[in-house]
C-alpha cells in the first residue's frame, strides 16, 4: 500500500465533506434555481466522496491486517456520515414545491441510489473484513500445523535418541556386570593363589626340618655313636 497516496484520497475525501456538510443548512434557506443548484451540486460531490472512499478501499487491499481493519472501521464511519448528509439534504429537498419535486425527480432518484450505493460499499467493506479475518485465521492455523508438526519430528528425534541412550546404559550395565564377574573369578583366583602359597610354605617348611633331621640323625651316626 502507499501511504502517500492513501493520505492524498483522504485530504480529498475530508475535502468534500467539508463541502458537503454545509450544504443541507444552505438548501434549507434557499429556494428555486439556487435550491436545485444546491441540490445538484451536492448529488456531484457526494458521488465524488464516494468514489474517494472506493480508491481508499483498494488502497486499504495491501495494507498489513491491523491497520487495515482499524481504517475499515473508519470508512464505516465516513460512509454512515455520508449517508446522514444524504437524508438530511433529501429532508432539505422536501422543501421545494410539488413542481420543483417533479422538475427534480431525477435527483431523488440519484440520492437513493446513492444510498443504496452506500450500503452496498458498506456491507463490502464488511465481507472484506470478514474474508480478511478468515484468511488471518487460515494462516494461523497453517502456522500451528506447522508448529505442530515440528513439535512431533522433534519428539521423535527425541524418543530416537532417549532409547540409543538407553541402549548405551544397557550395554554399559552389562558390561559393568561382567566386569564384576571377573573381579569376583580374580578374587576367587587370588584367594586360591595365596591358600596353595602358604600350603607352599608350609610343605617347604616340614621338609626342611625333615632334612635337618635327617641330617642331624646323619651327623650324630657318624661321629658320635661308637
Amino acid at each position: 500500500m502507499s501511504s502517500e497516496e492513501f493520505e492524498k484520497l483522504h485530504e480529498v475525501y475530508k475535502s468534500l465533506y467539508d463541502e458537503l456538510k454545509l450544504m443541507p443548512n444552505r438548501a434549507s434557506g434557499c429556494h428555486g434555481e439556487e435550491k436545485k443548484r444546491l441540490v445538484r451540486d451536492f448529488d456531484e460531490r457526494f458521488g465524488e466522496a464516494e468514489e474517494v472512499l472506493q480508491g481508499m478501499d483498494k488502497e486499504l487491499q495491501s495494507a498489513p491486517a491491523s491497520f487495515r481493519n482499524q481504517i475499515s472501521s473508519k470508512l464505516r464511519l465516513y460512509r454512515r456520515d455520508l449517508g446522514k448528509l444524504q437524508r438530511e439534504m433529501k429532508t432539505s429537498d422536501l422543501g421545494l414545491g410539488f413542481a420543483g419535486r417533479t422538475g427534480d425527480g431525477r435527483h431523488s432518484v440519484y440520492g437513493s441510489q446513492n444510498e443504496q450505493s452506500t450500503q452496498i460499499q458498506s456491507q463490502r467493506a464488511l465481507l472484506l473484513q470478514g474474508t480478511d479475518s478468515l484468511n488471518n485465521a487460515s494462516r494461523s492455523i497453517e502456522r500451528s500445523q506447522r508448529i505442530a508438526a515440528e513439535t512431533d519430528h522433534v519428539g521423535r528425534d527425541i524418543i530416537e535418541e532417549l532409547g540409543e541412550q538407553r541402549e548405551q546404559l544397557d550395554r554399559t550395565r552389562d558390561r559393568l556386570v561382567n566386569t564384576g564377574e571377573n573381579l569376583s573369578r580374580s578374587r576367587r583366583i587370588l584367594r586360591s593363589m595365596s591358600r596353595r602359597l602358604v600350603t607352599n610354605k608350609l610343605l617347604l617348611a616340614v621338609i626342611i626340618l625333615m632334612e635337618l633331621g635327617i641330617l642331624g640323625a646323619v651327623v650324630y651316626l657318624k661321629f658320635f655313636r661308637k
